[in-house]
Formats: C-alpha cells, sequence, structure tokens
C-alpha cells in the first residue's frame, strides 16, 4: 500500500524559514506561487525579464527577479519551466547559485530520472506533483479544496527533505485532497506511458480514428464528430465522476451491451502489445533520448506535428461544432 498523507499529517512551519523561488510562471508555475503565497509561504517568482510572463506576475502582485537572483535568494529552487528547457537554464542560471543545503524542487521526474539534470550531493531534490492543469490547482485551492499530488524524494541531504516537500504540498492545498508517495523513477515511467499511450496520444488516435472511418463511409463529417469525439466529454465526465461501472449504468443498455461486447475488439491484444513495447521505450530511456538529445529539432517536429493537427479535417468541423455549442 501507499503511504497518504493529508492536512493532519503534514507541519507547515517546515516552510517558516524558507524561502521559495518559483522558477516559470507558466500554468503551474502561476498556480503553485500562488497557492503557496496565499498560504503564507514567502515566495519569489524567477523569470526571464523579457519573458512574455513578467508583467504577468506583477500583475498577481509579485516582484519578479531574473532567474540567478532568485535561484541565489531562494533557499528552495522549485523549477516549472518545461522539461525540455529545464537542463540549460539549471546549467547555466541556477546551479552557480545554488549553495550547500538548499533545496531542487520539481512537479515531473523526468530530467532527475534520465540525468538531463545532475544535482550536487549536497542539496535536497524533491518532487510535488499536482495531478491536474494548474488553472484546476488553482481553482479548487480558492474554493477551500485541492487536488491531489504526487511526492517524491530523489536525494536527502538536509535529512528534513520530505518534511519540507510535504509542507509544499500541503501549502498548494493537495494534503486537503490527499498526497500519495512515491519515487521519481516511478512518476516519470508511469507518467509520460500514460500521456503517450491513453491520455493524449492513445485518446486522440482513437478519436481520429474513429472520425476517420465514419467520414470515409460516406457519413457527414458534422455527424462524425459528434459521435467520435463530441459525446466523448460527456462519457469521461462520467468515469471521472463514477468510475467505468457509474458510467455504464448512465448509458443505455445497448451502449452497454455494444461498449463491453465489442470494445475489446478495438483494444486488443495487439494493442497491448504496442503499450508494452512504448512502455519499454520509456523505462529504457529511449523516448527521453529522442525528446532531450537535440531540442531544436524537436522542437521543430513539434511544430510541424502541431500543424498536421491543425490542419487535419476534425478540427476544422470542430471549430464549426464548437461554436455551435457555445464553446468558441
Amino acid at each position: 500500500m501507499v503511504n497518504v498523507y493529508l492536512d493532519k499529517d503534514v507541519d507547515l512551519s517546515e516552510l517558516g524559514d524558507q524561502v521559495v523561488s518559483v522558477i516559470g510562471y507558466g500554468t503551474q508555475g502561476r498556480a503553485q506561487a500562488l497557492n503557496m503565497r496565499d498560504s503564507g509561504v514567502s515566495v519569489i517568482v524567477g523569470l526571464r525579464p523579457e519573458g512574455s510572463s513578467w508583467k504577468k506576475a506583477i500583475a498577481d502582485g509579485f516582484e519578479p527577479q531574473p532567474i540567478p537572483k532568485a535561484a541565489s535568494d531562494g533557499t528552495i529552487v522549485h523549477i516549472l519551466i518545461p522539461d525540455v528547457e529545464q537542463p540549460e537554464v539549471y546549467r547555466k542560471e541556477i546551479l552557480p547559485n545554488l549553495a550547500s543545503g538548499k533545496t531542487l524542487g520539481f512537479s515531473h521526474g523526468f530530467n532527475i530520472h534520465f540525468r538531463q539534470i545532475v544535482p550536487p550531493s549536497n542539496v535536497d531534490v524533491v518532487m510535488i506533483a499536482p495531478k491536474s492543469p494548474g488553472a484546476r490547482l488553482r481553482e479548487l485551492y480558492e474554493q477551500g479544496f485541492g487536488v491531489p499530488s504526487l511526492v517524491a524524494v530523489y536525494q536527502d541531504f538536509s535529512k528534513r527533505a520530505k518534511r519540507r516537500a510535504l509542507a509544499m504540498c500541503k501549502a498548494i492545498g493537495s494534503t486537503r485532497a490527499g498526497v500519495i508517495e512515491t519515487t521519481f523513477k516511478d512518476e516519470t515511467e508511469s507518467d509520460l506511458f500514460g500521456e503517450q499511450a491513453v491520455l493524449v496520444g492513445g485518446l486522440m488516435e482513437l478519436i481520429k480514428n474513429g472520425f476517420e472511418v465514419l467520414v470515409e463511409s460516406g457519413y457527414a463529417p458534422e455527424l462524425a464528430y459528434f459521435e467520435a469525439c463530441n459525446e466523448m466529454k460527456l462519457i469521461m465526465d462520467l468515469v471521472y465522476k463514477s468510475g467505468f461501472s457509474g458510467m455504464l449504468r448512465g448509458v443505455s443498455d445497448i451502449a452497454k451491451y455494444g461498449g463491453l461486447v465489442e470494445g475489446p475488439r478495438i483494444i486488443d491484444g495487439h494493442v497491448r502489445q504496442n503499450m508494452k513495447s512504448l512502455l519499454q521505450d520509456v523505462r529504457s530511456g529511449k523516448f527521453a533520448e529522442k525528446w532531450s538529445s537535440n531540442p531544436d529539432r524537436s522542437k521543430k517536429e513539434l511544430q510541424d506535428l502541431m500543424k498536421k493537427m491543425d490542419d487535419h479535417q476534425i478540427e476544422k468541423v470542430g471549430r464549426d461544432i464548437r461554436k455551435m455549442s457555445g464553446l468558441e
């Protein structure tokens, strides 16, 4: 069984003499910085002075600092910029200002686990990983609740790393829901697999292929969009709220029967083998090498893939359907 920590288990005073420098102010950086500040934690925001987030941080009441100064002034340096940018920023702007006894924080274990960042032995290295987008993290915090998080310790120089990491989880509101203890390895590998095989890659390909089969078989693209994509959210909302059994009890009997009988015909043993092969690429570091070995190439490839997706028929039809639904 995993360890789960709640508000009653965690002492926020562990951060009483700490200064958390949040590096980056994207969706996670902004939410975590605001939540920690509202929990009474001393927070600095470290950004590139010419970056687009500088004015946003000022508007939120922070006095942002250049990354080297934020890294120097903070006792906890919490790195929340994109994974592919972290190694260079770490080497050039953070490492020279990383004094003994400080804490390096992350919200994804990728760069530590795959040794894109190799921290010195005289610092703590921790992870707090909220299991939601930043906007949802902030929204639930303001409502008096929180989203679950994962917590992990990679390096415990101070012998207080876990307590401080849990205090950071409490400061962003996650102990209100529950914080699950894991490792950098398990978080990284399961996260990459989930994104690629199910949540992003698998889901998009399932929807896209369903749409294409219907259109190629002569059905109107608008009808295909409703059946293959639009109703996916309604089903997933039911799953999110009540699990698979609750979802099944919320749909028609013919949908129950068809899904349970014919679903395994689509997601079959061949798909399962592909998933196992993908997981092996994740665990071996093959995917990390593909993504990180040449960041410029990876960014260009990603831009090309995004352009291809933007131009797909399902996106053109989807924009019209979303306008009809009042979503755009």
